[in-house]
């Protein structure tokens, strides 16, 4: 009877209004996320206001094309990376450390040493799991790769987050020099030996972009949620759309998949790497030693 009845209206009824009216539905639905405000503070961050942004870039590496349209809700990010001070916090509460007990990582912090360790710097050397741990023990998460780049590039598709000027040590704490035998890392007044000596900055120590976020560029690379495709075609519309967030959308598990998505560009690497749109991807355990990094994170909060 169900059947009869579907048939009749669609017999009696002109299908333009029924397309409209789905169409109006589902884009409703989809956009339900705008209908959230920026109308609370929260300490420690900022709210990305909903809206569209251009994310990625037609101009530059493949795994950055195309350049498309992405609608982004209201969300909360932190304002500054997470710092050493904050991470410890997290370790004297006996949490961040759960990826050592299951062995989906082999060390936490940074393998540089002390250098790298003072409090108002970014904590680094830690693996996806770790900065996935310790966004949930504040109460957060990690934000997702569209999240991020629209917190970094603004809705109008900027290279950088303070504009289309190329990133120097004015704006961001980056390497200076292609060649690695004599470039100076993370601003530094001049080149120290081992190179590492050259080290990261403390959060804020260069002006905010859009939105208020500190070193959205440079200082350190941050994880984000989601699993890396080189391909947003590929990817389709778990990365296109209203909200995306990346294949089999962050699962802990995604079959076809090793890697996470790192962004931001850091104190080791040049201005390239600090472009909003500029990708990277690493496994998550941040392990074994030829896969370990001095990845940072930031996290993110939902919009209530």
């Amino acid at each position: 009877m169900g059947t009869s009845f579907s048939r009749i209206v669609l017999r009696s009824v002109s299908a333009a209004p029924l397309v409209a009216a789905l169409t109006l539905f589902l884009s409703s639905a989809a956009c339900a996320g705008s209908s959230k405000t920026c109308s609370k503070e929260v300490t420690g961050m900022r709210c990305i206001p909903a809206g569209t942004f251009v994310r990625g870039s037609d101009s530059h590496l493949e795994d950055e094309k195309p350049a498309q349209k992405i609608h982004i809700s209201t969300f909360y990010m932190d304002t500054y990376e997470v710092t050493n001070a904050e991470f410890n916090e997290c370790l004297e509460a006996g949490k961040c450390r759960d990826c050592l007990k299951d062995k989906t990582c082999d060390y936490i912090g940074a393998r540089y040493g002390f250098r790298y360790k003072k409090p108002k710097q970014p904590v680094t050397g830690v693996s996806w799991f770790t900065a996935r741990e310790y966004c949930r023990f504040r109460g957060k998460r990690l934000p997702t790769e569209a999240e991020w780049e629209k917190a970094a590039r603004g809705p109008d598709g900027n290279l950088y987050p303070w504009g289309n000027e190329t990133a120097d040590c004015s704006r961001a704490i980056i390497q200076i020099g292609e060649n690695d035998k004599t470039a100076i890392k993370g601003c530094f007044p001049a080149r120290l030996e081992p190179k590492w000596h050259m080290h990261t900055a403390e959060v804020g120590s260069r002006a905010p972009g859009v939105y208020g976020l500190y070193d959205m560029a440079g200082n350190a690379h941050e994880w984000v949620n989601d699993w890396y495709e080189k391909s947003y075609t590929k990817c389709g519309a778990a990365c296109s759309g209203n909200d995306p967030k990346g294949p089999c959308d962050g699962a802990d598990k995604c079959p076809g998949y090793r890697m996470r998505s790192v962004r931001g560009g850091s104190w080791w690497w040049t201005a390239d790497y600090a472009r909003g749109s500029k990708r990277r991807a690493n496994v998550p355990g941040n392990m074994p030693m030829a896969d370990y990094h001095h990845f940072g994170f930031r996290c993110a909060k939902d919009a209530e």
